[in-house]
């Protein structure tokens, strides 16, 4: 056995640890930064003035859409920064830029800001602001416009997206002023250069929102956006989350990479998550003294001296029979490394090959990156437009990463679909569909088949029939999520008790009876022997009795003679032996161990010694 010195040296089952670590890396948006989002809000009287039905002026509707915002931002994107800048003000925070009024510099969302907007609120809000703030007509968007600029330049981390958010019911501000009118359209330029999109939100007036009069020179679309679209004005706070909502989202790339069509022919794409997991968010530990957040640092030490070891000290090792083979961390790298980050087509199949049970995880969309190859979204778009008329899905393989194996994927062509506001649902693109391979489809035997009698199953149709309702996923929230993020809300913004919660996950009850009705009665009399009670207490059957399925199994053989440990220990091959097995060997022998590797090497020393 050669000298391994003071090397420390990760078995495979560490080796899965750190893949799975490192997975969790790996699944950060390569393309990352934090999202820069800032709500410019127009301040005037005509915003206060008009209510509506439910008696809300455009002003309430716009505080009470940012607040949601806020909240969602709280708690699904915590790092991404807002702002709130108020223009058509009385007061101003800086003598550069009058009549503009900065109530949030551009930071992370907290309670604090929920709490001064909760301020501002209903008819006293309305009061307030106008007491403490106030209104002023002489303003200019141009000025408005360039406070935001500021606001981004001052940012010092890594931004992904930035983007400034317009809400008025105004649809000429400077109608009176040709000066003003040049200055906000010059600056409106400036951002669109310097990468800053600008939205508009336009709130219900009387007479209609006429977007031509002046912000049609203002505004700039996204390169997916159609330049025909044109919003209706919002009336209500629904429609207006709705507009936010689709403009805010962040459209950041998992990957970027080339795909490759044959013969040279290659174009860049990005992969994106259309839908995630919803989940609670990771704990963060705190510092009991000062409630700061902690800091972990992890440091390897060697076993046998106690010295620190820097990471070219590691090494990676795995035994085969009695030798332990030794790779540098660039080694087995370069063992997992397939090929370089690709999609490769393969070829094209009808699209009605693939059935259900191919789909193993969930899907992820490829659509075009201009940025990396010029001409990209040209013959991207030739690609998906013969896809669909022909129905056919592009086969391919797909290497995501570095140091990730491949995998086979089907391109299933999907067309954009709008709602009837020019929101666009569904984007045009690519579905890409994780294939199996064949070791993870099983085959599997089953038991003996009980037929039912045909008045059986034709009595089953009728409840089945009367129980059906349109399923929508949209419609069923996560109960634990939402009771989890109502507390936290609470407990940030010293409420009282948390909100109460529906769970729309519980069956209705009074529904079912009145849909059902006799249905069930029917059908047990049918099925269950007489005297038959569902909800009695089952009754324990003891082991080997009858032949059912709820017979326990015996227990597997778990005993192994010292011979053949022996045998396994000479030959290097223990490992090939189920923890079970291994446990039950150490306990004959009075050893200890936790992981399957440290109950080898306890039986591996027994030996040596014995």
């Amino acid at each position: 056995m050669p000298e391994w010195g003071s090397y420390y040296f990760k078995e495979e089952g560490d080796e899965e640890e750190e893949q799975e670590d490192g997975e969790a890396e790996t699944s950060e948006y390569r393309f990352g930064g934090r999202d820069c989002l800032i709500f410019l809000v127009d301040a005037s009287k005509s915003m206060f003035n008009q209510l509506n039905n439910d008696g809300l002026s455009p002003f309430d509707l716009t505080l009470q859409c940012i607040r949601n915002v806020y909240t969602t931002k709280i708690i699904s994107s915590a790092q991404d920064l807002l702002s709130l800048v108020f223009f058509g003000t009385k007061e101003s925070k800086s003598d550069a830029f009058k009549h503009i009024y900065v109530l949030h510099d551009l930071e992370s969302p907290g309670s604090k800001r929920v709490l001064e907007l909760d301020k501002y609120k209903d008819e006293k809000g309305r009061s307030l602001f106008s007491d403490t703030i106030g209104h002023s007509e002489d303003f200019s968007l141009g000025d408005a416009l360039w406070q935001c600029s500021n606001l981004f330049s001052h940012v010092k981390t890594k931004t992904s997206h930035k983007r400034i958010m317009l809400f008025t019911n105004e649809d000429h501000p400077h109608s009176k002023n040709p000066a003003k009118i040049t200055q906000a359209i010059a600056k409106a330029k400036d951002l669109r250069e310097m990468g800053i999109f600008l939205d508009l939100l336009h709130l219900e007036k009387p007479g209609g929102f006429d977007i031509s009069l002046f912000y049609r020179d203002i505004i700039n679309i996204d390169d997916d956006e159609d330049l025909g679209v044109q919003f209706t004005a919002s009336e209500k706070l629904d429609d207006l989350m709705r507009k936010v909502r689709a403009k805010e989202n962040r459209k950041r790339a998992l990957t970027r990479l080339n795909f490759k069509l044959g013969n040279e022919v290659c174009l860049s794409v990005g992969v994106f998550n259309l839908v995630h997991k919803a989940v609670k968010p990771a704990p963060v530990k705190l510092y009991r003294e000062s409630n700061e957040p902690v800091k972990t640092k992890t440091r390897t030490f060697s076993k046998e001296t106690g010295s620190l070891l820097l990471p070219s000290d590691t090494k990676r090792s795995q035994t085969y029979g009695n030798r332990k083979i030794v790779l540098e961390k660039e080694e087995t790298e370069q063992l997992k490394r397939f090929d370089d980050p690709s999609l490769v087509l393969i070829g094209f199949k009808p699209i009605n090959l693939l059935k259900k049970h191919h789909f193993i995880k969930p899907a992820q969309f490829v659509y075009p990156e201009e940025s990396l190859i010029t001409g990209s979204t040209t013959l991207f778009h030739a690609l998906l437009t013969r896809c669909q008329s022909r129905e056919v899905m592009a086969i391919c393989r797909y290497i995501p990463r570095r140091n990730t194996p491949p995998r086979f994927v089907a391109l299933i062509p999907q067309e954009e679909v709008l709602d009837d506001d020019n929101v666009q649902i569904k984007p045009p693109g690519f579905s890409l569909i994780f294939l199996p391979f064949a070791d993870d489809i099983r085959k599997v035997d089953f038991p003996e088949k009980i037929t039912a009698s045909d008045e059986q199953v034709n009595k089953m149709k009728e409840i089945v029939q009367k129980m059906r309702f349109k399923y929508r996923s949209d419609a069923f929230e996560n109960p634990v999520l939402q009771q989890h993020f109502r507390n936290l809300e609470a407990l940030a913004l010293d409420m009282m008790e948390p909100e109460p919660i529906e769970d729309l996950t519980l069956p209705k009850v009074a529904m079912i009876d009145n849909r059902v009705g006799s249905l069930v009665d029917e059908f047990k009399e049918m099925v269950y022997p007489a005297g038959y009670n569902p909800e009695g207490k089952p009754v324990k059957r003891k082991q080997g009795d009858g032949d059912g399925p709820g017979e326990k199994k015996a227990k597997a053989d778990i005993s192994i003679s010292e011979e053949e440990l022996r045998n396994f220990v000479k030959n290097g091959t223990l490992g090939k032996l189920t923890v079970p097995v291994l446990k039950e060997a150490c306990r004959m022998y009075g050893l200890k161990g936790g992981k399957k590797q440290e109950l080898v090497d306890a039986l591996v020393g027994h030996f040596k010694k014995n």
